[in-house]
């Protein structure tokens, strides 16, 4: 929903290049703006993490299953969070009502009425589910205590 292109690296004589635009949502692409780590960041692993050279999520980037809030367990996880905004209201809302919507695919029993009903709600839901954001892994324990 809303997305856009981003310039991974918003300047410089390969700005316009294919391998620096990726797709970002409006929000995001809004937050980052322009902004790119100074050196003096980037020698102490400050950085922003391009999706498509490594992973982020599940390596970087976990999602607390509780507060459905991100964890940065690399100075580089940390900078995305805070430079695209990843944590905003609608994000975490989108990370619970995913979780909810897994919850209820995964416990058979909890969908009531007759088998076509129930097939027919299983069936939406997973449509609904479909159009999130895709699962972060829980972050380590000890990221959790930070």
């Amino acid at each position: 929903r809303c997305m856009e292109v981003d310039h991974f690296r918003p300047r410089g004589s390969r700005r316009n290049l294919y391998a620096n635009l990726i797709p970002a949502t409006r929000h995001c692409n809004g937050s980052k703006s322009q902004t790119w780590p100074t050196k003096g960041q980037q020698r102490v692993g400050i950085r922003l993490i391009n999706p498509f050279v490594e992973r982020d999520y599940g390596k970087q980037i976990f999602e607390d299953p509780i507060s459905h809030k991100l964890v940065g367990v690399t100075p580089a996880g940390r900078y995305q969070i805070i430079v695209c905004d990843l944590d905003a209201t609608h994000f975490i809302e989108e990370r619970k009502d995913r979780a909810r919507i897994r919850k209820l695919l995964e416990s058979p029993g909890t969908v009531m009425g007759s088998l076509n009903d129930a097939k027919r709600a299983i069936e939406e839901l997973r449509r609904e589910l479909d159009q999130m954001i895709p699962p972060i892994p829980v972050p380590p324990s000890s990221a959790l205590a930070d």
